[in-house]
């Protein structure tokens, strides 16, 4: 009798990658994966000692995948928005795994390649190298937030968003003004969530670096007519 196929890591990425597409991280098991793969689930733990590694390894080949062919321009500002923008754009052709990637922080290259982009820009930005850990923290924390929160919103239905809009429309156009003035004043300028994210993204980000740039001065060569 044939022995089992031995299943190599990467197929077990694509395959975890695969049924990830129509799940989430707490429905998904290693014994799934192994039903899907044809094997058990004693196998794969040959590759992944459990879950949480094998959810990190599938995360980090999305920043793999942003990072391939990335090259740093600009300036620091540039350089973290442009990496922010590329990890953005990988997420959202597979939205169920940047929640993934905000439950179970990756370790791997890919994690490694991005820190170290955005640790490289943020020195290059002149701030002091004690405070480029904290500076690096929130803006980590915050691109994670947006990309999660934009992917929660890319895995509805078009039947769901429909219907979401439609209830948008009816408790924003239709807000009492007596109990919600502001929000009847401004009805007509309110956009839903859903709208512009792109550009929501990036000014939120910008704002941000904006700030990263108002706590210090950029050391500037001494004049010498000065």
């Amino acid at each position: 009798m044939a022995g089992r196929r031995r299943w190599s890591t990467e197929e077990i990425l694509d395959a975890a990658a695969e049924l990830l597409r129509t799940s989430d991280a707490e429905s998904f098991s290693v014994r799934k994966l192994a039903a899907a793969l044809g094997t058990d689930s004693s196998s794969l733990y040959r590759h992944f000692r459990n879950k949480t590694e094998l959810l990190r390894a599938v995360a980090d080949r999305i920043l793999l995948a942003a990072m391939e062919g990335h090259t740093s321009e600009g300036d620091w500002k540039q350089r973290i928005t442009s990496l922010a923008l590329r990890v953005r754009e990988a997420f959202g052709q597979q939205p169920q795994l940047a929640t993934i990637w905000g439950l179970y922080a990756s370790s791997g290259t890919g994690s490694r390649l991005v820190m170290e982009e955005v640790l490289q820009a943020l020195r290059a930005s002149g701030l002091p190298d004690e405070e480029v850990p904290v500076h690096y923290h929130r803006i980590a924390v915050l691109i994670a937030a947006l990309i999660a929160s934009e992917a929660g919103a890319g895995a509805v239905t078009p039947v769901e968003r429909e219907q979401g809009m439609e209830h948008f429309r009816v408790a924003v156009l239709g807000a009492d003004p007596e109990l919600f003035p502001s929000l009847a004043h401004f009805a007509r300028d309110i956009r839903p969530l859903g709208a512009d994210r792109r550009t929501a993204f990036e000014d939120i980000l910008a704002a941000q670096l904006a700030h990263v740039e108002a706590t210090f001065r950029p050391s500037r060569p001494t004049d010498p007519g000065a």
